[in-house]
């Protein structure tokens, strides 16, 4: 029998290499190792979790044992890879060698928490997965009043959806304007008037200097000098890929795993997808380009070596107070705007010096024509 596909990490990426790969041949050996349950779920359920009064349960579409059954593999969790040697293509996993005839490294990416001074920064809430948001829902649903910290696309969804349960939440981040990597300032003032209107309270252009227990409340300093008492924190602040495995083993690490358009990393024998991957210079954590690459990387693991090839991609905002769609270069300071609006919605285009379309954002009923722009907009890659 040859040696298995081994694949690390069992998030989106993962799995969506072995249903593709199942898809084009039954045969083939394939092992998962991850360090969680192995659950399939959708991790964008996460952002509105409060509104849906879901449970960690909830969200699971099928349990790590229904997905092994279901797509024929071996599955290893509550497993972490100690070390691989691409020399001998063998990995150690809880004390024992295992041989891949390739590897997969989809080990996604941590959720990043500033060193914040104070005796309550052990009581942050990180909502970055599964048994992230399980190990923190009972206080999540508990409590009254929450701050979030961070307001680029997770920490502005999570703080939209907890007020829409009535929760008192507060929203800060040290940038000046909400989502401002992917938003120009008039959208992104939009989103702040609508977050207002929901009664969160923004504090922007400031940062969290203390987090100190006050009973069973947390006590808030920010550098602007605002005081609150909260009794929960949720940090959002961003994602770093988990490259160590790959730095140890003596691959090309950057921000991530270096890899090329076929996803190969600097050994021709291991390859990397998803939160973890960079391609070009780039982090694609959205779930099209791995969706994208995803297909292409099972053609090349089967024989058939294929190029990932990323058209114009859409990004769906879950702010449903301001439901919006974006594409394209849409927080480039330089660009012109095209904006044609109504009391249902706005329609914003972004043009270079040369007037050609380099993004868009659609918001409320104008979220129709997004399908249309996205085909006038260049690949990204």
């Amino acid at each position: 029998m040859s040696l298995p596909i081994v694949i690390i990490g069992s998030g989106f990426a993962a799995y969506q290499l072995v249903k593709t790969l199942r898809r084009q041949d039954t045969e083939q050996a394939i092992t998962v190792i991850t360090a969680n349950g192995g659950d399939d779920y959708a991790k964008p359920d996460l952002s509105h979790v409060f509104t849906k009064a879901q449970s960690a349960k909830d969200l699971i579409k099928m349990s790590a044992d229904e997905f092994a059954n279901t797509y024929g593999i071996t599955l290893l969790s509550h497993s972490r890879v100690e070390s691989i040697d691409a020399t001998k293509k063998t990995l150690r996993c809880n004390g024992e060698s295992i041989a891949y005839q390739q590897l997969i490294l989809a080990t996604g990416a941590r959720a990043f928490v500033p060193p914040f001074q104070g005796d309550a920064v052990g009581r942050i809430i990180t909502l970055n997965g599964l048994e992230d948001y399980a190990a923190s829902q009972s206080e999540l649903k508990e409590a009254k009043s929450v701050l979030v910290i961070g307001a680029g696309l997770i920490g502005t969804e999570i703080a939209m959806d907890l007020a829409s349960t009535d929760k008192q939440v507060i929203l800060t981040d040290r940038a000046e304007a909400l989502l401002p990597s992917l938003l120009p300032d008039f959208v992104s003032a939009q989103l702040y008037q609508s977050l207002g209107n929901q009664g969160v309270t923004i504090e922007l252009g400031t940062q969290v200097k203390s987090l100190r227990q006050a009973e069973e409340s947390i006590a808030i300093s920010l550098e602007n000098g605002q005081d609150y008492r909260v009794d929960t924190v949720v940090c959002a602040v961003g994602l770093r890929p988990n490259i160590r495995l790959a730095a140890e083993a003596g691959l090309q690490t950057n921000r991530g795993i270096v890899v090329d358009r076929q996803l190969r990393t600097s050994d021709p024998h291991i390859f990397a997808l998803g939160d973890c991957a960079e391609i070009d210079g780039n982090v694609l954590a959205f779930l099209q380009p791995i969706l994208l690459s995803a297909n292409a990387l099972a053609k090349t693991l089967l024989g058939q070596a294929s190029n990932v090839a990323l058209p114009p991609m859409m990004v769906k905002v879950k702010t449903p107070r301001l439901p919006m769609q974006l594409s394209g270069n849409t927080a480039n300071a330089d660009a012109n705007w095209q904006v044609s609006a109504s009391k249902e919605g706005m329609t914003a285009r972004a043009f270079d010096e040369e007037q050609q379309m380099i993004g868009f954002v659609v918001t409320g009923s104008h979220m129709k024509q997004g399908f249309s722009l996205l085909r006038e907009l260049p690949p990204t890659f």
